[in-house]
């Protein structure tokens, strides 16, 4: 049933939506039927209209600690009256240093240096960046090819998309970086369909790494970068052994591995990174999205020591690493940096995660009967639900879940093509799994 309670008192809405261009939105559509948000609190969003919408989509992957966190927002609050900006290039701020700390302790050993950017797409061209930058000072300057995956997501920065494997992601904008080449996905419906977690088939997927070796020599390849769960193209995790055969490959040819972690990182898949998941150490990891709950602008990379240690020589008052941003490590996101973390710990949410996952797996998997359902996965508290699509318009009947779930059935979901992609925060309740699932079923229903 329909939330009934108490709606919020709606607000003022432009009567002209047309001044903003929306980033990865059908505005012509969207302008005709809105979408509009107005608040938020733990598990739900509200409506400009008053309607409470159970959020089953993090936001967009960010808010793992459910919506209006007043830990976060007060400590906001005071850092903005204490110091509202810092320049982050030859100065610094105390919090800085200690969310960097925090979040080194989090990560697996050896990734002890983290570089703060603004987002997931700056943390992947930042990755990039040093990887042929340490080359280029270890004397392994033809290394600069990098290696992404077919359906992998790295952002919309140049060295992102180039790297990244979504076929619509990338046709409008050329030729993008040369030197790029792409593993396959690691996706095979008729091996994989429905598995819960990782799938048994697939380990060799990893193999075609030694091909590109083989094409164009060792002696080229900078990096590799891979999701260990690729989200944004619906939800794809590593096949079991996948990732450590790579780590295997790229150890042997002396080639970076980057885990780009901006989705899976801080709690997505029970752990604090996929890395300690999978017991595989990359030379990198991308993180954003949940590491401030969404409350404010952050990414970043963890590094190893090796890869830090090597740009440190040279005069000492000489910048090491010619790269940055305005607002990297800014005062208000580290604040909020520090706040969500404290909740992390304080709420055990990766735990609760780990121990929730089998029962929101049974409870995706109860929709594999509905009509028009060809796959569904699970990871973490992560599901892709694939739908057939229309043979006229691939597409149309995920963007009509997305409509029918907030218009007609109070849901937020995420949608990819034809899947429909469910990430609850990590505080979701049993209940609150079995009220997504029940709207689910009607809208896969409502666009049979």
């Amino acid at each position: 049933m329909l939330d009934k309670s108490p709606r919020p008192t709606p607000i003022n809405v432009p009567s002209d939506l047309a001044a903003h261009w929306m980033p990865f939105t059908a505005n012509r559509a969207f302008k005709k039927n809105p979408r509009l948000l107005a608040g938020a609190k733990d598990m739900h969003y509200f409506t400009v209209d008053g309607r409470k919408i159970i959020d089953a989509a993090s936001g967009m992957w960010c808010t793992n600690a459910g919506h209006g966190r007043t830990q976060i927002s007060s400590a906001i609050a005071k850092q903005a009256e204490a110091l509202d900006y810092a320049p982050p290039f030859q100065f610094g701020i105390p919090q800085a240093f200690e969310l960097a700390n925090r979040i080194a302790e989090l990560a697996p050993a050896g990734l002890d240096h983290v570089f703060f950017c603004n987002s997931g797409s700056e943390a992947a061209d930042t990755a990039l960046k040093i990887a042929l930058a340490y080359h280029q000072i270890n004397g392994q300057g033809s290394r600069i090819r990098l290696i992404g995956r077919e359906r992998g997501y790295h952002g919309v920065g140049f060295g992102g998309t180039s790297v990244g494997g979504i076929v619509g992601n990338r046709k409008l904008f050329g030729s993008l970086l040369t030197g790029v080449d792409h593993l396959p996905a690691t996706y095979d419906r008729e091996k994989q369909a429905f598995s819960k977690g990782e799938p048994d088939y697939g380990t060799h997927f990893a193999d075609e790494l030694e091909r590109l070796v083989n094409l164009h020599g060792a002696n080229t390849i900078a990096a590799v970068i891979v999701e260990p769960m690729a989200g944004s193209t619906g939800v794809l995790p590593a096949p079991k052994g996948y990732l450590k055969r790579l780590r295997e490959i790229t150890q042997k040819h002396g080639i970076l591995l980057i885990f780009d972690e901006v989705i899976t990182g801080f709690g997505r898949l029970g752990f604090a990174f996929a890395a300690e998941r999978y017991g595989v150490v990359p030379d990198m990891l991308t993180f954003a999205k949940g590491v401030t709950n969404g409350a404010a602008p952050m990414g970043g990379v963890l590094v190893r020591d090796t890869i830090h240690d090597a740009f440190m020589s040279g005069p000492e008052h000489a910048v090491e690493l010619t790269h940055g941003y305005t607002y990297s490590a800014h005062p208000l996101a580290c604040a909020a940096g520090l706040a969500t973390l404290d909740i992390y710990r304080d709420e055990k949410l990766f735990e609760r995660a780990h121990g929730l996952e089998p029962k929101f797996a049974d409870a995706v998997m109860s929709l594999r009967n509905e009509p028009g359902v060809v796959d569904i996965r699970t990871i973490g508290l992560t599901a892709g639900i694939d739908l057939a699509p229309q043979a006229d318009a691939p597409g149309k009947r995920g963007f009509a879940g997305l409509n029918s779930a907030f218009h007609d059935n109070d849901l937020m979901i995420r949608v990819a093509g034809d899947t429909l992609a469910l990430t609850p925060p990590l505080i979701v309740t049993e209940d609150q799994i079995g009220e997504i699932i029940e709207k689910v079923a009607k809208v896969i229903r409502a666009t049979a």
